[in-house]
């Protein structure tokens, strides 16, 4: 107990040093001179490797940037004159329903928040996101819907087996299962159904036979900025990097690029990280579009500044 509440407090004191701007500081030699008089807020839920970099790759700049924890954000949604209009809004909440809400008040307040309503709204929910892509003619997992435990076992009798199961809500491969037979799928389903009803929307894809890894790419504007490939775990059919798998850099060829730009512009995406997999018949197909994406582990295999080229971005630098 008492371990725990010093973790408390040190994570409460890391959060009070985030809630103050930055310091204001001369541009250093590696900074973007045009930058030094720009600012930005930096919109978080959690501290991460990745908001931490940003920060520092932003301080480097010379650029004044806000830190605002979400859980604290407090706004009148009447205020006609907010201070946070007109201001550059990077959001990096990890909760689905900080992100949406917290964006959809500080863009209806004039603030310019990347990504915007529409691509958090639809980058986040697995559903939605696979319909749009569809739409927009993107190759995608076959994928099928269903509302209740029997229309669900229904439709996977007619699809067949394997296939996964996902939570149209959620990350880091949480809740999502292999459904191998009727059994397992039975099983599953009658879970989900004690569970928040979130969870009675029943959203399964096809096991796509591919390589024993996927592939993450971050995308800002209209560029690959890097990729990886993600690999399993040992004894994992997962590829999330929090389940143990491993990254290795991947080539950003045309092919890749044309599918992630085309995936991100139709969920009018800006920064995100864009997952695709390796299908033995289909070829590239994406299985995922990230809005508040991690990026940790494509900085460390590929070296390329990423929380520098999203600042260059957010501010305007960026192609």
């Amino acid at each position: 107990m008492r371990r725990q509440q010093e973790q408390e407090q040190e994570q409460q004191q890391e959060a009070n040093r985030w809630s103050s701007p930055s310091p204001s500081s001369p541009s250093s030699p590696s900074s973007s001179s045009n930058l030094s008089n720009k600012s930005l807020i930096l919109l978080y839920d959690s501290i991460r490797w990745e908001e931490k970099a940003l920060y520092e790759a932003g301080v480097k700049k010379g650029v004044k940037i806000e830190n605002v924890n979400c859980k604290n954000l407090a706004v009148n949604l009447n205020d006609k004159n907010s201070k946070y209009k007109e201001q550059v809004v990077l959001q990096r909440s990890i909760s689905y329903f900080k992100s949406v809400h917290s964006t959809a008040v500080l863009q209806g307040l004039g603030a310019r928040v990347i990504n915007s309503l529409h691509a958090a709204i639809m980058c986040g929910n697995k559903m939605y996101a696979h319909m749009e892509l569809e739409k927009a003619g993107i190759r995608t997992p076959k994928a099928v819907a269903a509302f209740s435990e029997e229309s669900a076992i229904e439709i996977l009798d007619k699809i067949g087996y394997p296939a996964v199961i996902k939570p149209t809500i959620g990350s880091w491969g949480r809740l999502i299962a292999l459904l191998r037979d009727k059994d397992a799928a039975r099983a599953i389903i009658e879970d989900r159904e004690h569970m928040f009803p979130l969870y009675h929307v029943y959203y399964f894809e096809e096991f796509v036979n591919r390589p024993p890894r996927d592939i993450r790419a971050i995308v800002i504007g209209d560029k690959v900025a890097a990729a990886i490939y993600r690999y399993s775990g040992a004894g994992e059919w997962k590829t999330n990097m929090a389940l143990g798998g491993r990254a290795e850099m991947c080539p950003v060829t045309n092919e890749l690029e044309d599918i992630c730009l085309k995936a991100t512009n139709a969920l009018n995406g800006q920064i995100v990280g864009v997952d695709l997999m390796e299908s033995n018949s289909e070829g590239l197909v994406v299985h995922e579009v990230n809005n508040t994406t991690e990026f940790k582990n494509t900085v460390r295999v590929t070296g390329v500044d990423i929380p520098g080229l999203m600042i260059d971005y957010a501010l305007g630098q960026g192609k």
